[in-house]
């Protein structure tokens, strides 16, 4: 028995595919702009945030229908009982007839003519929800726009380092084979071929450490952009070339209070509590509506004795309708909307100081990414230099192993240096685009 299941094990195992990691990664070099159209479409914050907008835009609708008028209709079949007549001490009971069958039918019509404003007002601030749902919409776009950047340049930043790392190692084992020849006719110490080996299974331990952090970028990236998980995503090289505009300071300050969408939710708070002071302080003015009835009644049982007949009336005219205690009532609620106002002003105040400080240090950051770019180019120059002389010295027996791991080491450490300078001017950029609301 356990031979057969230790068969069918193995035959499972030959058969069976080694799992969704074993899949070849389909590479697909995505740009920017495909990446964030892919986001739009795919991305579950953003249908929430459009499901948000259809909500509001029906809310606008509910708040319109208060322009309509009320219609109420009744209708009512019963069974009467038969009346009985006392004195007024109780006593003297005679009974009193009245026709069993009862009905009842009542139309009623009422359209408001004048609430103090607080129709208009409402609608007004359905409208402002409708227009937030959609900087919502726009909030919630451009940080996840600015999350994929993230992830996106940080893919790039790590795939450029496996590059460099993947050419450092061929270089050091190049470096180790020579080594070992002249430590095999006794020119090299043991030590000195200890050290390179050392040096090159700490490089291929980074390099794995690489390819993990490149493989959980590109999860968070297809996942986000509905992607298979199968796809490696690849950046395109072409957008270290691309010319980024070098705008002034007062450009994107005042692009930023344009377009902020924090900055416009704001504004339309501030909006909406002015409305909301409007509606408190309708409290206290009177309401008027045009008013329209029909009754239709049987049997007429106010009189005795009870008439079987229907009797049916109609009415037409104006309703007055005055709240005598919200001359008392609304005193505080008005204090309070006051308050709210100032509050939501300052706060609007508040944000755009806090937006304009960091445009502000953006724009530094940027400029200083130019100039970290330029130092990191001339780095990369020295450094391969360096290595070249170190290495025709070491070969000349003129330098030591140490010489040759410090070249080496300076040589990576600039290659890798100047990859992320020229992804840091991009990373800049687009925060400059994010905090100015452009992106």
């Amino acid at each position: 028995m356990n031979k057969f299941y230790l068969l069918i094990v193995l035959l499972c195992t030959t058969l069976y595919p080694k799992g969704a990691d074993a899949q070849e990664k389909v590479r697909q070099v995505l740009s920017i702009d495909e990446m964030f159209a892919l986001a739009d479409k795919n991305s579950k914050t953003l249908r929430a945030s459009t499901s948000g907008i259809n909500e509001a835009h029906e809310a606008v609708n509910v708040a319109k229908t208060m322009l309509l008028p009320e219609v109420d209709v009744a209708l009512s079949v019963s069974y009467l009982g038969d009346g009985f007549l006392f004195d007024r001490d109780f006593s003297n009971a005679t009974k009193a007839p009245i026709p069993h069958l009862g009905n009842s039918f009542s139309v009623a019509v009422s359209q408001v003519i004048y609430s103090g404003g607080a129709i208009s007002n409402n609608i007004a601030i359905a409208k402002l929800n409708e227009e937030n749902a959609r900087l919502d919409m726009e909030t919630n776009r451009n940080k996840v726009r600015f999350m994929l950047v993230g992830y996106y340049l940080d893919l790039f930043k790590q795939q450029n380092l496996l590059q460099v790392y993947e050419k450092n190692i061929e270089q050091t084992k190049q470096v180790l084979k020579d080594i070992q020849v002249r430590g095999s006719e006794g020119i090299v110490l043991k030590n000195d071929i200890t050290r390179y080996e050392l040096l090159l299974s700490n490089l291929e331990l980074t390099k794995t450490q690489i390819q993990n952090t490149i493989a959980i970028l590109n999860n968070n990236l297809t996942t986000t952009l509905g992607l298979s998980n199968n796809v490696m995503v690849e950046p395109d090289e072409s957008l270290l070339s691309q010319i980024l505009t070098r705008e002034n300071e007062s450009y994107w300050t005042n692009a930023a209070n344009q377009n902020s969408p924090e900055l416009k939710q704001l504004s339309l708070s501030v909006e909406i509590n002015q409305h909301q002071d409007k509606i408190i302080k309708s409290e206290r003015l009177p309401k008027l509506a045009l008013i329209a009835g029909n009754h239709l009644d049987g049997p007429i049982t106010i009189e005795v004795p009870p008439i079987n007949k229907n009797l049916n009336y109609w009415y037409i005219g104006i309703g007055l309708n005055y709240k005598l205690s919200s001359l008392y009532q609304t005193k505080k609620a008005v204090n309070r909307s006051k308050f709210t106002l100032q509050r939501t002003m300052e706060q609007y105040d508040d944000a755009k100081e806090q937006i304009e400080l960091a445009t502000k240090a953006y724009f530094i950051k940027y400029l200083e990414a130019y100039e970290q770019l330029n130092t990191q180019q001339k780095s990369v120059e020295l450094a391969n230099q360096n290595y070249i002389v170190v290495s025709n010295r070491y070969k000349n027996d003129m330098a030591l192993i140490t010489d040759m791991l410090d070249a080496s080491s300076a040589q990576l450490s600039a290659e890798v240096q100047l990859t992320n300078a020229q992804i840091n001017i991009i990373f800049n950029y687009y925060k400059l685009l994010y905090i100015s609301g452009t992106l």
